[in-house]
């Protein structure tokens, strides 16, 4: 299957680029990190080369739009983060990781920003969803940054089923 390719995009503080196995050893940094970790859905990264099967994965179809955040300022991979389309349900969700040392210094919601500003210039996107378990306030304050707010109760487990957590998803209609 050929490959989706993304434009780069750019924000004031970050490059946005497609992501490849060549990054293995930087996303390990969020996930391999139990504190990052703590509420993703997927499970925590023993090795770099966990990475490898997710990173092939990518940019397989259009409507799965992924990230790399990388720091303008020293050309670090620090986080990513994009949209995908749920046919099923006929609708966009938002979902992102950062390194620890990155978070609360506003990356990811300038990010998600320009993310969702791209996605809308290229597709017609009548909202957007994202969930994030009771807990995870920072990624609630990030989904509040993008203007999204309450939309229902609800839970999610980990993809290896060792977790399942209490939830909210938001939305927010365009």
């Amino acid at each position: 299957m050929e490959r989706y390719t993304l434009p780069t995009l750019e924000t004031e503080r970050l490059i946005l680029r497609q992501l490849t196995t060549a990054d293995a050893e930087a996303i390990f940094k969020w996930t391999g990190d139990p504190r990052v970790n703590k509420y993703m859905i997927y499970p925590l990264y023993k090795t770099v080369e966990d990475g490898i099967p997710y990173l092939e994965g990518l940019y397989k179809t259009e409507k799965q739009i992924d990230y790399g955040f990388v720091l303008k300022e020293t050309g670090e991979l620090i986080g990513a983060g994009g949209m995908i389309y749920h046919e099923d349900k006929d609708a966009w969700s938002v979902g992102y990781n950062l390194a620890y040392d990155y978070w609360n210094k506003g990356y990811t919601p300038e990010a998600m920003t320009r993310i969702v500003e791209y996605a809308r210039s290229k597709f017609d996107i009548p909202s957007i969803a994202g969930t994030f378990a009771l807990e995870n306030v920072g990624s609630r304050r990030v989904m509040e940054k993008l203007g999204m707010t309450f939309y229902e109760d609800t839970e999610y487990t980990k993809l290896d089923g060792s977790a399942t957590f209490k939830a909210k998803t938001y939305r927010r209609v365009f």
